[in-house]
């Protein structure tokens, strides 16, 4: 269970950005926020927003869950990082997870394409005159693949096809041999 800072609520945002693609083994990048753009919540994060929160948690610590459930973790984070853009990141489904085999499939269908990263705000401003609230400071605890992203644009762009004709319980053996 997340632990919260009293007088703070844990947030979830969704992916600002598409993942790149989605290979045969599990592994997908992509953004899971982008800086100063506004999402449909009117919340713009901020460059730097994260940093203090990586130096805290490596991308191992932070959780990959299925649709912000912490009792459905699907996999990790391989790398998480800002750059000039966003918060990029790199993760793995762990095809030996039942959940995980089975969204795996419906991401590289593009039938679930969407990020959204849950986080407690450390340091935020509202803007009087735009309604949008700027998060300067944000503790990120997880990111979820879900079916919502926050933004309506953020789709898996690509996904590599491997072992298309094979049934699903031929082709979780063929990874377990494989991998």
């Amino acid at each position: 269970m997340k632990q919260a800072a009293p007088h703070s609520a844990q947030e979830v945002k969704f992916l600002a950005e598409k993942p790149t693609a989605v290979e045969v083994d599990g592994v997908f990048e992509g953004y899971a926020s982008l800086f100063g753009v506004a999402d449909l919540g009117k919340d713009v994060v901020m460059p730097g927003a994260f940093t203090d929160s990586l130096r805290k948690r490596d991308a191992g610590a932070i959780r990959l869950l299925w649709q912000h459930d912490p009792a459905t973790p699907i996999g990790r984070w391989l790398s998480i990082e800002e750059d000039r853009r966003g918060l990029r990141v790199r993760g793995r489904l762990n095809l030996a997870v039942e959940r995980a085999r089975d969204i795996h499939a419906l991401m590289r269908e593009g039938a679930v394409d969407g990020l959204s990263i849950g986080f407690r705000v450390e340091r935020a401003r509202a803007e009087r005159p735009t309604g949008l609230r700027r998060l300067e400071k944000l503790d990120l605890w997880e990111i979820s693949v879900v079916t919502f992203p926050m933004l309506p644009g953020a789709r898996v762009e690509s996904v590599k096809q491997g072992l298309p004709s094979l049934s699903s319980s031929i082709r979780a053996a063929a990874v377990r041999l494989f991998s």
